[in-house]
Parts: structure tokens; C-alpha cells; sequence
């Protein structure tokens, strides 16, 4: 049954609490976007406004958007994780972590933000804890700014994720 309006159909409050966190706690991309949205235009519909949105983005805001993201398998009982966050991490199994994956993962995370000043970003749905840290292990050593584009791009596969199952929510 269709329970969600088309994103035009909503007055800002409304699109900014159904939309804000598709980028994580960067309800900014939601409230830039409100104004493109045009009649009928599902939420799916709406990925590649966002995308352009944050990449028309300054330097700072794409690294504060970043750095909104949680750490995998590190903060997954904290209350500043999103909902959606928590359900992603927890669908890859990055809660039933073994104490040497944790303590790996807690490594990484560490040596990850020491070299790139942001939080490692995948977009887990679909993968295993075990593809994520070989993904995480690889990654560690890309150049900086080979990382950055790469973490954009996992921002935006994990918005276009979101809006997808708010679209499958109608």
C-alpha cells in the first residue's frame, strides 16, 4: 500500500524528517534539495539531485558530512547512531564480530581517521563482515585523494540505499 506522499507533496519539515538522513546527520542535503523536487517525482527519483547537491558541496561541508558517518563495528551501541545505520551494520554482521575481528576493525578505524581525518565508509547492505574488512584492509592504503572520492561515492551508494527503501515503503 502506498503510505508515503511524493517528497513534493510535503511541506519542508516533513521532507527534511522523511529525507534528512539519507546522508548521515546531514539534514542540510535534504533541506538544498526541497526546492528541485518537482510534482510525482518518487524518492527514488530524487538520487541524483542529492548526489549533486553534495557534489556542488564545499571542501568542508563534503569532509563534515564524512565525518557524520559512524565507524563500522565500533559504535554500534551508542545513541548518536541513526536507526538506519544500526540496521545496515547490524544486516552485515558487524555485531557478531569475533574478538579479533572487533579488535581488527578497531585498528583499522584508527589508523583509517589518523590518516584520512574521516570515518571509513562502506555501504554494507548486501556484503559480509568479512568482504568489509578486506574492503577496510585495502582501502587503508589508497592515496588520500583516491579516498576521498572513493568515501563520496559510498555516501552516495548509501543514500541512493535509503531512498530505495523509503521508495518501497509506498
Amino acid at each position: 500500500m502506498n503510505t508515503t506522499p511524493y517528497p513534493s507533496q510535503l511541506e519542508l519539515a516533513e521532507f527534511i524528517r522523511l529525507f534528512g538522513s539519507i546522508y548521515e546527520h546531514s539534514p542540510w542535503v535534504a533541506e538544498a534539495v526541497y526546492p528541485q523536487v518537482t510534482p510525482g517525482m518518487d524518492p527514488l527519483s530524487m538520487a541524483s539531485l542529492v548526489e549533486t547537491i553534495v557534489e556542488t558541496a564545499s571542501d568542508q561541508q563534503k569532509l563534515d558530512l564524512l565525518r557524520a558517518h559512524p565507524d563500522l563495528a565500533g559504535r554500534l551501541s551508542l545513541a548518536e547512531l541513526t536507526e538506519s545505520s544500526r540496521a545496515e551494520q547490524t544486516g552485515a554482521g558487524l555485531d557478531q564480530c569475533s574478538p579479533d575481528e572487533l579488535k581488527e576493525f578497531q585498528q583499522l578505524n584508527h589508523e583509517y581517521l589518523e590518516k584520512f581525518g574521516f570515518p571509513f565508509i562502506f555501504a554494507v547492505k548486501g556484503f559480509h563482515r568479512t568482504d568489509i574488512l578486506e574492503a577496510f584492509r585495502q582501502r587503508v592504503e589508497h592515496h588520500p585523494d583516491e579516498e576521498l572520492k572513493t568515501a563520496i561515492e559510498q555516501v552516495h551508494r548509501i543514500a541512493r540505499l535509503r531512498l530505495e527503501t523509503i521508495a518501497n515503503e509506498r
